[in-house]
């Protein structure tokens, strides 16, 4: 009889939710992309490449802009297919340009597209659906997954129904914009740390969208650390971000946060050897293990430790190896096995 992999027999039937590598890091200038590609060839999947066409373009060159990275898309220096997007916003003139540019010039699909300034569930259908038609008339095989920016008020208050749209892989907490469309109303502290986590206002708004992705299988992206020299406060950030708010994913804006988001977001080593324990353990139904009581809710919990530790590189033990040869489509690195 064929072993059933944990994702047949946790999940009813259904894929396990979407897990994407946890930090997303964006780059706007050719030499800065270049350099990310570089480091993402370096340290693997571990983290995707979010090229900007919206804060990266300077007006007037739009086009060219696009163009630009279109070529990175799919070429050498995009080795492992994690590479997406960020176009201009619904009301940029250029937005339906940024897609058509890009989808016919690279060599293959992005990974995702991210669509920014979100103000109605309208403005993220109609994106949505253009990207869809726009890959179906290029003859693109698979959907490409679009990723929402949350930051204006329309956004916070559909923030369930932006989660459900069909075609949507994640939700990202753009920080900065959504305190400034408080007109001062929010102090600038909670753009940064500490009061990023502690102002009323922010804290609300981080929760209703992690709590709008995990009831519908999305990612939750947290906001980005606008620390770049001091990394313990970026370590911070992450843990904070993952920890207390539920979020599986984050944003970087400068390569020396990529190493330490990802190392803030994976799970110890404890942890994975105790998750490994469990699930070798597990006949599907309830067990004891350590003088605690397991069954099928808390095996789904070991069973996305992991894989959180495939997806940011870390050792899982060589016996529990074959749980993901059982048809696991996790994206990310190979599996490294402990003692390898």
């Amino acid at each position: 009889m064929r072993a059933l992999s944990p994702a047949e027999v946790l999940f009813d039937g259904e894929a396990p939710p979407v897990l994407l590598p946890v930090c997303d890091h964006y780059a706007g200038s050719e030499k800065l992309m270049l350099k990310s590609l570089a480091l993402q060839q370096e340290l693997g999947p571990v983290f995707d490449i979010t090229l900007d066409c919206e804060d990266g373009a300077q007006v007037g060159r739009e086009a060219e802009h696009a163009e630009l990275v279109a070529s990175l898309i799919g070429g050498e220096h995009d080795r492992f297919g994690r590479v997406g997007v960020r176009i201009h916003d619904i009301h940029h003139p250029h937005w339906r340009d940024d897609v058509r540019l890009i989808l016919r010039a690279a060599k293959r699909a992005p990974a995702y597209i991210t669509l920014p300034k979100i103000r109605t569930v309208a403005d993220a259908a109609e994106m949505t659906a253009f990207v869809e038609a726009t890959r179906t008339e290029m003859g693109i095989d698979k959907p490409i997954p679009v990723q929402l920016l949350v930051e204006t008020h329309g956004a916070l208050a559909r923030v369930f129904d932006l989660a459900a749209l069909r075609g949507v892989q994640a939700l990202s907490f753009g920080l900065m914009d959504f305190v400034s469309a408080h007109d001062g109303a929010i102090p600038d502290t909670a753009m940064r740390s500490p009061g990023q986590f502690d102002h009323p206002l922010v804290r609300r708004a981080k929760l209703e969208i992690a709590a709008a992705c995990h009831a519908n299988g999305r990612v939750p992206s947290h906001n980005v650390s606008t620390e770049v020299r001091d990394m313990d406060v970026v370590a911070n950030d992450a843990r904070r971000a993952r920890n207390e708010f539920g979020y599986t994913r984050m944003w970087s804006i400068h390569p020396a946060q990529i190493p330490v988001i990802v190392a803030a977001f994976a799970p110890r080593d404890e942890e994975i050897a105790t998750a490994a324990e469990i699930l070798l353990a597990a006949q599907w139904g309830p067990i004891r293990h350590a003088d605690t009581l397991h069954d099928r809710a808390s095996y789904r919990y070991y069973w996305s430790v992991l894989r959180r530790a495939r997806t940011t590189g870390r050792a899982v033990p060589a016996e529990a190896a074959p749980l993901f040869d059982r048809g696991d489509a996790t994206p990310g690195v190979v599996i490294q096995q402990a003692g390898s």
